[in-house]
């Protein structure tokens, strides 16, 4: 399939920058070049889930280690987004049951960026990629907007 027929597929383009940011920390985690070879929308297919994928999983369970680590590893490139854009150094902190439900926090000196409650983890995904970039410049937006009304306490 051609990069225009799979951005067509996933319903966006990779051209936001919280998805280059995501892309780039996929990137980083492989240190051993095994991914190379891996188109960007290949790298963020997993967090593709579309109704007929939701419907297979079951309404409750428990979040698999690849859940977890796509979870962190989409709320590190939110972190590493309001950073570059505040040049406040952020914290990710996950708290995570496991059944699926949990917190998910982002620290900016002595202030709480983003908080997220997290509830059936074992789902987490988004139904194209233009679903998944709205979601992450929500929590961007949000971290930025909180951090410049109360840079005192950010900056702390």
């Amino acid at each position: 399939m051609t990069e225009a027929a799979e951005k067509e597929r996933q319903g966006g383009t990779l051209d936001g920058p919280f998805l280059k940011e995501l892309v780039k920390i996929w990137r980083a985690q492989d240190t051993n070049g095994a991914w190379e070879a891996k188109s960007d929308f290949d790298l963020l297919e997993p967090y593709i889930l579309d109704k007929e994928k939701r419907r297979v999983l079951p309404i409750v369970g428990d979040p698999d280690p690849d859940t977890l680590w796509r979870l962190e590893l989409f709320f590190n490139a939110v972190a590493l987004s309001i950073e570059k854009a505040t040049g406040v150094m952020i914290q990710p902190m996950l708290k995570m049951h496991n059944e699926g439900f949990g917190r998910m926090v982002l620290i900016a000196g002595r202030l709480i960026a983003v908080n997220k409650q997290l509830r059936d983890v074992h789902r987490f995904g988004f139904d194209n990629l233009a679903k998944l970039a709205e979601e992450g410049d929500k929590y961007v937006r949000g971290g930025i907007d909180f951090i410049r009304k109360v840079p005192d306490v950010a900056n702390y």
